[in-house]
């Protein structure tokens, strides 16, 4: 209790830290400023750079240091050209450079407390003319055709370097969640206590190498922005400048910016008793590589309500509000003797959860003294629960069943509504049940959310009548699908039927056809629209509002055009881009819709089709309806030959459907098969880093878009695990020579729990090969549990048993309970086996 209160007056001192500027209010404005910036992407790098550089030094500042000298040259705040106002950002946020640039050009440093940004729709009428008076020859807005002349009263300070190093920080925070008031708010709370860190190391003359989190970087920049209140509230606080040194961006194991990283998380924890890292503030990995240089100006349409209404009529998708989250078990108090072993948490959602719907574990901190934290994503409702157990060794095997400790819970619902105004907690839970004559057992938690936004719906197509070939299933309602004629049903995750969609005819899949093609949407109360019709050149859907035509481009392939403007680009693009080399499902599979308008002229991604597995994911509304129609249409360009080696360009290069038939139909064999990939992007749990045990091979830390995650106490086990877009994931409690790999999303392979001696393979992998191999004894081998991998889960296989099971969307399915060498899989939906239960 003493140790919780000293962290508490720690913390209670560092919000006590005077800051002379509102940073609240003031990185609102930096965010809408860099945004505006990204959409001018010109200034990043090349001539425009080179120009606006020129025209900073040669105009901006010179007008600068005039209007801010005591007898100033104009009334009112200056307005500086978008261009030079980005060169001063990225000079300011080198402070001590930049003081030591003014002082020495102009004798004294040039603050920003007289100029208002040229994003803030203030007039600059009065700025541009004085900027004529000034520099008759230089136009206020960037020219790039004109020529710069050589300037000698400069700054030396290498700016374009300095742009090229600020130029990715706009990714880091461009998440909607960032504008948050909450998420600010607690924000700046975490810069004073980042400064308060900083000075207690200074206090004891420690060189440490402070590193901050994304949401602390975004604070400690707009306090940097003004120089003069920056520069007066460190020398106050610290006697000097703080330096912001952004040169080290290397962030490999053991560089500057890792050991920087892992102190400043210890110093934080251990002075404030609070977590370092927070949901939502963490690296993003690398900026998605661009899909043009040049920004494409296009006007957005607002759909009318009558529209909208139209819409939700003909399809009734659901909308989920979803939140991320950072979990950390920290301690565990109460324990009674006679439960020894290993402890660990077992989480999960009491409620279903369409996002979080399988059980996690983590170890907790105090009892094995290495960080675990789970990443993952949910629905913002309900209530998390938490079950402690002992796992402890027995004399007659490796392991056995562990042991409940009891059950704690915590209401995500409760926390985030109706109104958040804290989205970080830190408390001690008290089990259920415990016993009368003893104190409660309780683990101490550590949670964080990002506010609550939507989820993008993510949509199935499955053949409402499959091919007749063994081996093949579908979900089982589907067989008893009410049309006679083969179509193709949209579902959601829940595996509810929304629509179900129709070629006009069988007629029109035969090239020799050279009527009108139509795709027929039947509703669920039997209600028959035309959803598309196709032209001569183009397919015309939704009674005309939206046109999807071929375009003359290798990439993108196709245009989609209504309400907006959206682009379809083969392969994985921007927001969708696989990190490194984890996610190996190719390419080739996906199309990628990118929403290209004034707010977004380099594109936005706002769509995914996964032809492979017959999957949407719509990130806004008004793309659900129209998405589903194309992908239904553009289905039919990708069909021949399958999917496996056919580049969607070359596939639209061979396709000369766009004649008397529209997209033609290339193979009636051809399917959407449905996905069910339980949210490869909710179920990320990324644990880091525990320690492999003696001769373990293999790699953990448990890092986001890195190669490997954790490989936890597997004794000569070799494998990775745990890592978030990693090849692997997490392999725990394996026994001697266990190999593999597990928990890993979007990696190779998922969960290995508890495989005994020589237990080959893999498990619980979303997107990998494999998927949840639990308790299978020695030498089986296979894997399970795989959401789009090869398998799925092998639960209980007795000795020698191989194969996999329960997959979905895998080669196999379910292998529940098989006996001792027997083979096989079973389970899988749309896999090429069914469920093998009890087979001798």
């Amino acid at each position: 209790m003493d140790k919780e209160k000293d962290h508490e007056v720690e913390w209670l001192e560092a919000q006590k830290i005077e800051i002379s500027v509102d940073l609240f209010a003031a990185a609102k404005k930096q965010l809408h400023f860099l945004e505006t910036v990204d959409r001018n992407r010109c200034l990043y790098e090349g001539p425009a750079l080179e120009k606006a550089i020129y025209r900073y030094n040669a105009c901006w500042l010179p007008l600068l240091a005039k209007h801010s000298d005591s007898s100033s040259v104009t009334e009112g705040p200056l307005v500086p050209p978008l261009d030079c106002e980005w060169i001063w950002h990225c000079h300011r946020l080198n402070p001590v450079r930049y003081k030591t640039d003014c002082e020495q050009l102009y004798g004294r440093v040039l603050d920003n407390a007289s100029v208002v940004s040229s994003v803030n729709g203030n007039s600059k009428l009065k700025t541009e003319a004085l900027w004529k008076t000034l520099y008759p020859e230089e136009p206020y807005d960037l020219d790039v055709s004109e020529r710069s002349s050589a300037l000698e009263n400069c700054t030396k300070y290498d700016l374009v370097s300095a742009v090229k190093r600020q130029s990715p920080f706009y990714y880091q925070v461009s998440r909607s969640h960032v504008k948050n008031e909450t998420f600010l708010q607690e924000a700046v709370a975490r810069y004073k206590g980042f400064l308060y860190l900083i000075k207690k190391n200074k206090e004891k003359s420690l060189r440490r190498f402070c590193v901050p989190t994304y949401d602390v970087d975004l604070i400690w920049h707009t306090h940097q922005l003004h120089p003069e209140s920056y520069s007066n509230d460190m020398v106050k606080l610290l006697g000097k400048v703080l330096e912001h040194d952004d040169t080290d961006t290397d962030r490999g194991k053991g560089k500057k910016l890792d050991t920087g990283f892992t102190t400043t998380t210890s110093q934080w924890e251990e002075t404030f008793g609070r977590r370092y890292w927070k949901a939502g503030a963490m690296y993003r990995g690398n900026t998605p590589s661009p899909l043009t240089t040049s920004p494409f100006a296009s006007s957005s349409v607002a759909l009318s309500e009558e529209d909208k209404e139209e819409f939700k009529k003909l399809i009734q998708f659901p909308e989920i509000e979803a939140v991320e989250v950072l979990l950390e078990v920290v301690g565990v108090r109460n324990v009674p003797d006679g439960n020894k072993g290993k402890l660990s948490v077992v989480f999960s959602k009491t409620q279903p959860d369409s996002l979080f719907s399988t059980e996690r574990r983590l170890s907790i901190f105090s009892e094995v003294g290495e960080k675990q934290v789970a990443f993952f994503q949910c629905e913002a409702r309900g209530e998390l629960r938490f079950q402690l157990v002992s796992s402890s060794p027995s004399k007659l095997s490796v392991s056995r069943e562990p042991k409940s400790l009891g059950f704690a819970s915590f209401s995500v619902k409760e926390f985030l509504s109706p109104v958040v105004t804290h989205l970080s907690v830190e408390k001690w839970l008290e089990l259920t049940p415990s016993k009368a004559d003893s104190k409660p057992i309780s683990i101490r938690v550590a949670l964080s959310f990002t506010p609550a936004t939507r989820f993008p719906s993510v949509l199935h197509m499955v053949e409402s009548k499959p091919p007749s070939w063994k081996g093949s299933c579908f979900f089982p309602f589907i067989g008893k699908s009410r049309h006679g004629k083969s179509s193709t049903s949209v579902v959601d995750e829940n595996e509810t039927e929304l629509i179900t969609l129709q070629m006009s005819d069988g007629a029109a899949l035969k090239d020799d056809h050279t009527g009108p093609r139509k795709v027929i949407g039947v509703t669920d109360s039997g209600e028959s629209r035309v959803l598309a019709e196709y032209n001569g050149s183009f397919w015309s859907l939704l009674d005309s509002k939206w046109s999807l035509k071929q375009t003359n481009e290798d990439n993108p392939v196709f245009e989609l055009l209504g309400a907006r403007v959206v682009k379809v680009f083969s392969g994985r693009k921007l927001d969708y881009e696989p990190k490194h080399c984890g996610n190996r499902r190719s390419d080739q599979d996906f199309m990628t819709l990118v929403e290209f308008s004034k707010e977004h002229p380099y594109g936005k991604a706002v769509g995914l089709l996964d032809f492979r597995f017959g999957s949407i994911e719509a990130k806004e509304n008004w793309l659900v309806v129209p998405g589903i129609v194309s992908a239904f249409i553009l289905n039919t360009v990708l069909k021949k030959g399958g999917f496996g080696g056919v580049n969607a360009t070359s596939k639209v290069a061979q396709c000369d459907g766009l004649k008397a038939n529209g997209l033609k139909e290339e193979s009636k064999e051809s399917k959407l098969v449905a996905t069910v990939e339980n949210n490869v992007k909710a179920n990320v749990t990324s644990v880091v880093p525990a320690a492999a045990s003696k001769k373990g091979s293999g790699c953990g830390g448990g890092g986001c878009s890195g190669d490997c995650g954790n490989m936890v106490k597997a004794e000569n086990a070799s494998g990775c695990g745990g890592g978030c877009n990693g090849e692997c994931g997490s392999m725990m409690k394996s026994a001697e020579n266990a190999s593999g790999c597990g928990g890993g999303c979007n990696g190779d392979c998922g969960t290995m729990v508890k495989a005994t001696e020589n237990a080959g393979g893999c498990g619980g992998g979303c997107n990998g090969d494999c998927g949840t191999m639990v308790k299978a004894t020695q030498n089986a081998s296979g894997c399970g549990g795989g959401c789009n991998g090869e398998c799925g889960n092998m639960v209980k296989a007795a000795a020698n048993a191989g194969g996999c099971g329960g997959g979905c969307n895998g080669d196999c399915g379910t292998m529940v309970k098989a006996t001792q060498n027997a083979s096989g899989c079973g389970g899988g939906c749309n896999g090429d086996c069914g469920n093998m239960v009890k087979a001798a």
